[in-house]
């Protein structure tokens, strides 16, 4: 029998939910949460960026970072999700996969996943994390 997963995912929260049949409710197993996503930029960096000095003449100018600190703590979510799936399906509790996040959770979900060998996955583009399982339900195929 097919164990499916299907994991509706904010930057910050991500829940788990089975269906014990194609056309049935969802019934919430797991849920993940990585509040350091919702922080203020302010409250990610530790401090001014660094300075540095142009390499020809006395100039002097800020050091950006690469990847916004928010953005940073998304891709450190997805990572955390795509290692609890990899290890569901390595123990034999999911072998096909439903995601449901908004576009730039999924493309990093996406990235991650590609390592697990051998799980079905299926994506669905739109954010429902603040919904229900009965409303969640609803925005999903009838059959899963």
């Amino acid at each position: 029998m097919s164990k499916l997963w299907v994991i509706v995912a904010d930057q910050s929260k991500a829940r788990i939910f089975t269906v014990d049949d194609p056309h049935g409710a969802l019934l919430e197993v797991d849920n993940l949460v990585h509040p350091q996503a919702r922080d203020r930029e302010q409250a990610l960096t530790s401090d001014r960026p660094g300075r540095s000095f142009d390499s020809k003449g006395q100039g002097r100018h800020a050091m950006g970072a690469s990847v916004e600190p928010g953005k940073q703590e998304t891709i450190r979510f997805a990572k955390q999700i795509a290692e609890h799936v990899q290890a569901a399906h390595n123990e034999g509790r999911c072998n096909r996969l439903l995601l449901v996040a908004g576009p730039p959770l999924l493309g990093l979900l996406r990235e991650n996943l590609k390592k697990v060998s051998g799980l079905k996955i299926t994506e669905i583009e739109k954010n429902l994390g603040k919904y229900d399982a009965v409303e969640i339900r609803g925005h999903l195929p009838k059959r899963l």
